[in-house]
């Protein structure tokens, strides 16, 4: 009895304080630390590891957080915000924007030289490339794990969509889908998210939420161009695959 107190005391583990009593209580193992923001920096993508892509901090005009007044939603707002889902200890984000696709052009290349439907055409064009905020958040014990769950409870929650709004610009999301996610780690979720601003033609956004250890990675992606266009893109795999293997 006297070394099991001995044991408490000099421990101060809650995990021997129940060993005292029960001699068959199992060693519990010891809990996730949060990474430092210093060391998320470090791990974090940079200019030169995404090909075709460059990486920058987050502008200010992304960075804008979406609300939403109802809770359960409210995991699915703060990651399309480039936000973790939940507080976290310590976080880290980059931007990283696609390299313009070229394509052979003949004719004018000045834009007030261009007919109005050329002029659409090569708008489109310009626009058409994913931009991805990554996000980094760490967390204490199993802070990342509930994370990641109030990411996947909301994808189910809120299917029928939700209200929301952006720098006083009111918005719905109409519908909210689970995707197949891109990225490995020990959990992933992936949605897409049909917003409605204004009377505007519906449109999709694509966000990923990839566990790896007591780290959250935040992929949210958007392709004007592409939504212009109604044409099908995702979360882009390029980023994804180069900071997952960062984190590894």
């Amino acid at each position: 009895m006297r070394l099991c107190a001995t044991a408490v005391v000099g421990a101060l583990s809650f995990a021997l304080v129940a060993g005292c009593g029960n001699g068959d209580a199992r060693h519990s193992e010891p809990a996730a630390k949060a990474l430092s923001g210093a060391e998320l920096k470090k791990l974090i993508i940079a200019e030169g590891d995404v090909s075709g892509y460059k990486v920058e901090p987050v502008p200010a005009t992304r960075a804008k957080p979406i609300t939403t007044d109802g809770a359960r939603c409210r995991p699915l707002a703060r990651v399309m915000s480039g936000l973790p889902p939940l507080d976290a200890a310590a976080k880290a984000d980059r931007m990283a924007m696609e390299n313009q696709k070229k394509s052979p052009s003949a004719g004018p290349t000045s834009l007030d030289d261009l007919d109005e439907g050329k002029f659409k055409e090569t708008m489109k064009k310009s626009l058409d490339r994913d931009v991805t905020t990554v996000t980094l958040a760490s967390y204490d014990g199993d802070g990342a794990e509930r994370a990641l769950t109030a990411v996947s409870t909301a994808v189910k929650a809120c299917a029928s969509g939700f209200p929301a709004q952006q720098s006083g610009t009111k918005m719905r999301f109409t519908e909210v889908t689970g995707e197949k996610a891109l990225g490995t780690g020990d959990g992933a979720v992936a949605f897409s998210a049909m917003t409605d601003t204004n009377g505007a033609d519906a449109a999709p956004v694509h966000t990923e939420v990839v566990r790896t250890g007591s780290t959250l990675s935040v992929y949210f992606t958007t392709n004007l161009g592409a939504m212009l266009d109604k044409k099908a893109y995702t979360v882009s795999p390029e980023v994804v695959k180069a900071q997952q293997t960062k984190l590894k």
